[in-house]
């Protein structure tokens, strides 16, 4: 048995999603690295994966903080410098 074993303890009204368990849970339920959150509403936790895959998109098409693929980068290295 563990000596210290720490619980972490949510506040009344924090939602979460879990990713591990894909469910909506009030207070961390599973550890941080498999859950969203927290929310404000369990209607807000049940979107969660709607809402990263709309922030995903979104950073991944502003031209700001787009970066080349690598899959990009590697086809320019393979064409050997072509259109220089």
């Amino acid at each position: 048995m563990a000596l210290f074993k720490r619980r972490t303890v949510g506040k009344p009204g924090e939602w979460f999603y879990c990713l591990k368990h894909q469910t909506v849970e009030e207070g961390p339920e599973c550890r941080a690295a498999d859950r969203f959150g927290p929310y404000d509403t369990r209607e807000e936790a049940s979107h969660a994966m709607e809402t990263a895959r709309e922030r995903n998109l979104e950073w991944e098409t502003d031209p700001k903080w787009h970066d080349k693929s690598a899959e990009q980068e590697a086809e320019q290295e393979k064409g050997g410098g072509e259109g220089k």
